[in-house]
């Protein structure tokens, strides 16, 4: 089974109906479906929820989060290990340290798929499997 993990501008693009919006909304399908796992950092999950109170206001920040997010999506923590990981990402490939975090939660394991919008993953794309959604 495929295991997705989201970045923050993918999520970002499903909720603004932007160009990739639909591949994610079929990601998130199969994984309600039980046909793909998806998860996402807790990290690039904050990124996401802090947007949504920016643009909409804290009183509806978190209705929008759980209407985002199905259920069935793991959020995983970013534990000692995956910082430090991530920080050594960070540093080798010259990345944003959140963009690292998501690079080491894709590749903490085989056939692991980190979804994209954000062209700054070029630098990693050798180290990891990437499907970069369709630009704006």
């Amino acid at each position: 089974m495929t295991v997705y993990v989201l970045d923050s501008s993918a999520l970002l693009r499903f909720i603004d109906d932007e160009p990739g919006a639909q591949r994610v909304e079929d990601i998130l399908k199969e994984c309600v479906r039980g046909q793909a796992s998806v998860c996402l950092s807790a990290m690039q999950w904050g990124e996401v929820t802090g947007n949504l109170r920016r643009r909409f206001g804290a009183k509806n920040q978190s209705r929008l989060a759980s209407a985002v997010l199905p259920s069935e999506v793991e959020i995983m923590p970013v534990t000692a290990q995956r910082a430090v990981e991530a920080a050594d990402i960070k540093v080798d490939r010259k990345i944003a340290y959140a963009d690292a975090i998501a690079v080491q939660l894709a590749g903490e394991a085989p056939g692991r798929v980190l979804v994209t919008a954000d062209y700054g993953f070029k630098p990693v794309d050798d180290i990891t499997t990437i499907e970069f959604l369709t630009a704006k």
